[in-house]
């Protein structure tokens, strides 16, 4: 299953490689084309080390016990969840003005500054998307690293791929509708990651002898099938860890037998992400929504009480 893996490295990688088109095209275009060298010189420094954070998790992973283990993907995924909510805020908020504020900064980098201040901006703006996509996938990496590595290479090729179309092929694209369809998909994925992260928390607990009491105790139970894979019984399609199930499992946080704490998190933040997200962006239904919305509560003309003076 690499579907959420891809969509995450998809979607990062291709604000790497927007921010970086943007900084090359701009310096190209204000006659300083022998400056675009320092500007990779950065891009090719944050793929370096988001490389290097990542296999030093992986390495770090490996030695903890199995109860850290458990605690360590626990922890990993609540920091992810609130790495990925700030990003899908910050894109909503100030997205609409992203070629500007990085024109600006590049423009203040090489006229103010030296070669080395054009390079570190690179190299920041980068590995800021570098380090979001480490930390959300080092959930799933510590799962199922196959899938992940398989998922993260297709990602990264298709958003690179993208950014290139856009910018030297000319391909159209409504960047702010993009933007809006892919964080409505990664805010599902968060909210699912937010249960999963409180699930290994729950499972920590448990491992400790420490009784979180009706937080930790069933929300329900769908009654499928784990199988038996040692003896060559396959799960329930729809079960969490069978063929069907496992898709919603990894994109959207679904459990065939959650505990209330993971079933509480992960509606809580549903409920307060997606408004505010769609809010922010203010797509045509939404605003033809609260306009009906409003109309219908709003007093017709003439209905008001008259006053006195009247």
């Amino acid at each position: 299953m690499v579907l959420a893996q891809y969509l995450l490295s998809f979607r990062e990688v291709f604000e790497a490689a927007l921010l970086s088109a943007i900084i090359l095209a701009f310096l190209v275009a204000t006659n300083r084309a022998h400056l675009t060298r320092y500007a990779w010189y950065g891009i090719y420094g944050a793929a370096a080390a988001s490389f290097a954070l990542g296999g030093a998790i992986w390495l770090a992973y490996g030695t903890l016990t199995k109860a850290h283990q458990v605690l360590f993907e626990g922890v990993a995924a609540l920091i992810a969840v609130a790495v990925l909510t700030s990003m899908i805020i910050w894109m909503a908020t100030k997205g609409r003005a992203l070629k500007s504020e990085v024109e600006g900064r590049v423009e203040k980098a090489v006229t103010q500054g030296t070669i080395l201040a054009l390079a570190s901006l690179t190299f920041v703006l980068v590995f800021r998307e570098g380090l979001e996509t480490v930390l959300f996938l080092t959930p799933f990496l510590v799962q199922d690293a196959v899938g992940t590595i398989i998922g993260a290479v297709l990602g990264a090729a298709f958003g690179i791929g993208l950014s290139f179309a856009i910018f030297l092929v000319g391909l159209k694209l409504d960047l702010r509708k993009f933007f809006f369809v892919t964080s409505v998909l990664l805010v599902l994925l968060a909210g699912g990651l937010l249960g999963y992260g409180v699930h290994e928390l729950i499972e920590y607990a448990e491992i400790q002898n420490v009784d979180l009491g009706w937080w930790a105790t069933s929300a329900y139970n769908l009654g499928l099938s784990a199988g038996n894979p040692a003896a060559g019984i396959a799960p329930d399609p729809f079960h969490h860890k069978g063929y069907i199930g496992s898709i919603f499992a990894v994109l959207f946080g679904y459990s065939q037998d959650p505990e209330w704490g993971r079933v509480t998190a992960h509606l809580v933040y549903l409920a307060v992400a997606l408004p505010f997200m769609i809010g922010a962006y203010k797509p045509a239904w939404f605003t033809a929504f609260v306009n009906r919305v409003r109309s219908a509560f709003r007093p017709a003309p003439g209905s008001l009480p008259k006053t006195g003076d009247e």
